[in-house]
């Protein structure tokens, strides 16, 4: 793959870390966001550049579409637009649905769906001029199949999923392909929560018997940036043969 520019939306931790060390690796700029210029979002553009790319710091909420629009005002003056876009924040809420707040549900769905069509929305154009880019939302199986206690999130997933299937009908004449993962159960912050017991219990579950890796998503992620222009509407499944 030549030299791209890529953004990966909440990279400064968990699978977005993964995946901007993996595109690094291969010699790319990666654009770095994270909420705020946190200590971690530095630590991973050093671990970029000693990967072997280049950086740019590009702090902000994607679940603001103005502050959406200043990121993406910074990526064209640097290089006019991105060849890959991989929406990648998120953030859950546990619990009943009869305990959530409207502040807890706008927080989720605007952090796991509504950032990914702000920033589709300001990647587009320049996709669309040059006739070519990749999209890339990382979803989960419970935007399949739902989770109990998990509703929002289940919501959020859903639409993105939803998002991804017609966002790639409409970009297809223009030669830009659009597929999300549907993430299984990944070793992440977000399920440190769980006790040892809990764990055990859910890898239980697993057909394959453990928690995936954020290194096996980032692999995925740039499988599917170097797929085939052909494939494109999909909703892979990453889940260790869960659904």
């Amino acid at each position: 793959m030549k030299k791209k520019n890529i953004l990966v939306t909440g990279s400064s931790r968990g699978i977005g870390r993964a995946c901007a060390l993996a595109f690094a690796r291969g010699g790319h700029h990666l654009f770095l966001n994270g909420r705020t210029p946190s200590g971690a979002l530095e630590e991973t553009a050093r671990d970029v550049a000693a990967a072997g790319g280049t950086y740019t710091m590009l702090p902000g909420d994607v679940s603001d579409p103005d502050q959406v629009r200043g990121m993406f005002r910074q990526i064209t003056s640097c290089c006019g637009g991105l060849d890959i876009l991989v929406n990648n924040a998120g953030c859950a809420c546990f619990g009943l649905l009869s305990d959530m707040t409207d502040a807890q549900w706008r927080q989720v769905l605007d952090t796991d769906l509504s950032s990914a069509f702000y920033c589709c929305r300001e990647a587009i154009p320049n996709m669309v001029a040059q006739k070519r880019g990749k999209i890339i939302n990382i979803s989960s199986m419970w935007g399949t199949s739902g989770a109990s206690c998990e509703t929002a999130y289940s919501a959020a997933k859903s639409g993105l999923n939803g998002l991804t299937r017609a966002l790639a009908k409409e970009l297809a004449p223009s030669n830009i392909q659009v597929n999300a993962l549907a993430c299984g159960v990944i070793d992440t912050e977000m399920n440190a929560r769980l006790s040892a017991e809990e764990r055990a219990a859910l890898e239980d579950e697993i057909p394959a018997g453990r928690y995936g890796t954020v290194d096996e998503v980032a692999s995925a992620v740039l499988l599917l940036a170097d797929a085939p222009s052909y494939l494109t509407g999909q909703v892979i499944g990453l889940d260790g043969g869960m659904l």
